[in-house]
């Protein structure tokens, strides 16, 4: 499998099939930030996604946000969401994946890494041996240099489109 190939790519965070995850072992999720679960130029997660993670950590899914962003909004949403953080990850380094691991006693083998960026989140997943779901970004809105890097993401992708 390329390093630029996700395992699922999704429409958002909320079509992630649970009984598929646990069904397959993983009992962690390693989640972007920015327009993974906060779209660019708003502070306060969706509700939906508010509800999403609860449900999930209800069901056993343990989390960790892994953001390339250290900003105010980053804290906030994770405070939001009760989940720990590591900001300034560098993603497609996979430091801060293995990190979130070693912090919170999780398994490689048995987290899933979700975010909206090839070149971030599945690039940094592949190369610290992770498996990884890619989701369509929340927001049209980016960074410059993302907007930039999307369209290199178009030619990776091709005419894959995301399921749910």
């Amino acid at each position: 499998m390329s390093v630029l190939q996700p395992d699922q790519f999704l429409t958002s965070v909320l079509a992630i099939d649970l009984d598929e995850l646990m069904a397959k072992g993983y009992d962690a999720i390693l989640i972007d930030l920015d327009n993974t679960v906060l779209p660019r130029l708003t502070d306060v997660v969706p509700p939906e996604i508010v509800a999403w993670v609860e449900q999930t950590k209800a069901r056993g899914f343990t989390f960790c946000m892994t953001s390339n962003n250290w900003h105010e909004r980053c804290h906030r949403a994770a405070a939001q969401l009760d989940i720990p953080l590591i900001c300034k990850a560098m993603k497609p380094c996979p430091i801060a994946f293995w990190l979130a691991c070693r912090r919170h006693g999780l398994k490689r083998k048995t987290t899933m890494v979700v975010g909206d960026q090839l070149f971030t989140d599945v690039l940094g997943a592949r190369l610290g041996g992770f498996k990884v779901i890619m989701v369509k970004p929340l927001a049209e809105y980016d960074l410059p240099h993302t907007l930039f890097l999307r369209k290199f993401e178009r030619f990776f992708i091709g005419g894959l489109e995301p399921l749910r």
